[in-house]
Parts: C-alpha cells; structure tokens; sequence
C-alpha cells in the first residue's frame, strides 16, 4: 500500500463533513493562533524592550550623588554634589571589571548661529561617553582626550539642535555656534537617536568636553565636585551586578559612611532594570500561551468526541471492511490518520491565522513583532501529537469491534 493512501482516505472522510470538520479543528485553530500570535508579540516586545536599553548603554551602571535636604525637605537624587573627581578615578582604577568611566554634567542653555538661536541641553562629557552610549557619529568626528585636557571649544551636535540652527538635513560642520554667547566649533553631528523612554527628545543635545563645560559653559573651576553623574561601563552585562557591588563599597569606605548610615549616593544598574523587564514581558508571554494551550485541550477533546462519533457513524463501513480481511491494525492505522489528519490542518490554518493576527496587531497598535519558525514547527507537531493522543481511543474502540456484530449495526 502507498504510505500516502491512509492519509487520502482519511482526506476524503474529513471532506465528506466539511463544517463538522472545521467546527471540530475550531479549538485547535483558536490555540495555535494565539501560541503564534502571542509569541510572536512577545518576542517583539522584548526585541524592543532590548533596543531602547542598548541606546541607552550598553553594560551600563549609572551613579548619582546625593539629595539636599532642608528643612526636612528632600529635594531628589543628585542636588547635593558628593561625588569627587577622584571618586570616579578611584572607581575606573581599583574595580578591575570597570570598563570605561565619563561624568555627565549638564545645564539648559541657549545656543545660536549667525542668524537664530534654540535653548537646548548642553552637556559636559569624557570622549568615552559615546562609546558607553552606544552612540555614534553621523558627519564629523567626536571631540578627543586632548580637547578635553586644553578645554577645546568643540562641540559635538543632536539632529534637532541642527535643524533648528541651520535648517532640516544641514552639515554645519565647521561653522561656528554660540553657546551663552561663547562660540564653539561644531566638530560632529550625532547619529539621531530619537525620544527615550520618558519622552525626551535625545537628539535635542549639544555635547561638550568635561572641561570646557565647567570653565567655560557653567564658569566654574570646580576641582572636588562632579556637578552631575558618573557614568560607568563594566566589561560584559553579567559583570554589572559585580560592579554595582564594588561600587557601593569603594564609595562607603572613601565616604567614611558607618554601617548603619544612609549612603549619600545612588547607583542604578541598568541591566538589572532591562532583565527585571524582560522577565516581566517572559512570564506575561508565557501566561498568554498557557491560555492558548487550554484551547488546544479543548480541541483535543472535541477531536475525540468526532471521531467516536465517526465510528459510530461508519460502524457498518468497519464490519464489511473486517470481513473481506481487513486487520484491525489498519482500522486503528485508518482511523488514528484521520484524527491527525484533522488536527494538523488545524494547526496550519492556526498558524496562518496567528501569522495574520500578529500582524494586524502589530500594524495597528505599532508593537514589534518576531516570528520565530521553531515556534511554528513546534505548535503544528503539537498539534499532530494532539491529534494522536486524542484519536488513540477512538481508533483502538473501531479495532475492536466484532466483524459480525458491526454487520449487524442499524
């Protein structure tokens, strides 16, 4: 016998009920759809998730210096200056698993070319900044180690700032820009980077050297205090939690801070932030599929429920196909195909209809999107598993009917 023939007439006998058949898949279609759908979803969320963590650094652990308080009255992470310049040498030289260190500091101010001007956010940073960021240069070239040490005035640009100053997709590389009426050479403009998590315009930023800022942009010759943050790179993700912990270490004991005193700085780690999220959007993922599954249960059963039915139905069909010298194994063999035969074209549509709901979804609320074809095979062998666990007992109950009592059958 050709192994394609049970598989034919199991075909037939599906299409003989064409509704009963698709009303018996329903529960099989519904759950792979949302296996596909939710997955896929899911997957692209934390693709995006991803994404807007590695704009904002990669193996990145943020720390802040303390709050002000008066009166009672905290004011908020960073306005009490403690952190020093040597806190932060200290911090890139005796924690062998720091990477990169840079300050942040910043103020808003209004900046002009020869003919307008735009109040922006001006930064003050070390070259390395960009690379902990993550952010590149589109025309130009970044400032160096060398502008920073003789305070350079050299400014590296957003793409906002640009279109404000010299028009939309203009090169002012070259020209001069005046920041509190200071001029500036803009030496770079950087790769636009869009709005961050909260909303904020990224690209809306004029970068400086560390040096240049304070002497020239906020008029200080501050030597001790870091008037912002400290910016620090460890050299793989796994790494961050160990930096994180040498830091507040190295920093309690240079700060003199008792054991049972509050710490007057802050260090975020935000690869833990990114895995905290990542596991949140796994594990409502997972919920999700686990719904869906229930759903393929449920189809499983309604398949067991046809199918006893058909053997019931075809009875007489069975008792003359046993008299001319049909065994019961190819009974079992007929009727255990037709039950995979129905619950794997359940799985496919399911899985073109997940494909097709995944992406109206994502086009309509603009989520991202990732399909992954190991999860496809995976829910159409599933499916086809579905298919043979539910159809076994059907199939094993027309093997053993007797010959003649199934002759017999009105």
């Amino acid at each position: 016998m050709n192994l394609l023939t049970p598989f034919e007439i199991a075909l037939e006998a599906l299409l003989l009920n064409k509704a009963r058949s698709l009303l018996t898949t329903l529960g099989i279609i519904i759950g792979v759809a949302a296996v596909i759908a939710m997955m896929s979803i899911g997957e692209g969320a934390k693709g995006k998730v991803k994404a807007a963590f590695d704009s904002l650094g990669t193996n990145m652990v943020v720390v802040t210096s303390g709050t002000n308080k008066t009166g009672g009255v905290m004011s908020g992470a960073g306005t009490q200056p403690t952190l020093t310049w040597d806190d932060m040498r200290a911090i890139r030289n005796e924690i062998p698993l720091v990477l990169r260190v840079s300050p942040i500091m910043g103020t808003s101010a209004q900046v002009a070319s020869a003919d307008t001007n735009w109040n922006t956010s001006v930064r003050g940073v070390y070259p390395e900044y960009f690379t902990i960021r993550n952010w590149y240069i589109a025309s130009g070239s970044f400032f160096t180690k060398a502008d920073d040490d003789t305070a350079n005035k050299v400014a590296v640009v957003g793409r906002t700032v640009i279109n404000n100053l010299y028009g939309n997709g203009a090169n002012p590389i070259g020209q001069t820009m005046r920041i509190k009426n200071i001029p500036f050479q803009i030496i770079g403009i950087l790769v636009v980077k869009g709005q961050n998590a909260m909303g904020q315009d990224t690209d809306d930023t004029v970068m400086v050297p560390a040096k240049t800022f304070l002497t020239k942009v906020q008029g200080t010759s501050l030597q001790t205090m870091i008037p912002g943050a400290i910016f620090v790179q460890a050299t793989s993700a796994e790494a961050t939690s160990a930096v994180d912990r040498e830091i507040h270490i190295l920093l309690r004991a240079r700060h003199r801070i008792a054991r049972v005193e509050d710490e007057d700085f802050t260090v975020r780690n935000l690869q833990e932030i990114f895995s905290a999220q990542e596991s949140s959007i796994q594990t409502f993922t997972t919920l999700l599929a686990a719904v869906a599954g229930v759903s393929l249960l449920v189809g499983g059963i309604g398949i067991m429920n046809i199918m006893l039915v058909s053997v019931t139905e075809r009875t007489k069909e069975i008792g003359l196909r046993m008299a001319i010298g049909a065994k019961p194994a190819v009974i079992l063999q007929q009727f255990l195909v037709e039950a995979v035969t129905l619950s794997l074209a359940g799985g496919v549509i399911g899985i073109v209809l997940g494909v097709t709901s995944a992406f109206v979804l994502s086009s309509h609320f603009g989520w991202a999107m990732v399909f992954q074809p190991g999860i496809m095979a995976l829910s159409a062998g599933v499916s086809a598993l579905v298919g043979v666990f539910f159809g076994l007992y059907p199939a094993q109950r027309a093997a053993r009917l007797d010959p003649i009592e199934a002759l017999r059958h009105e």
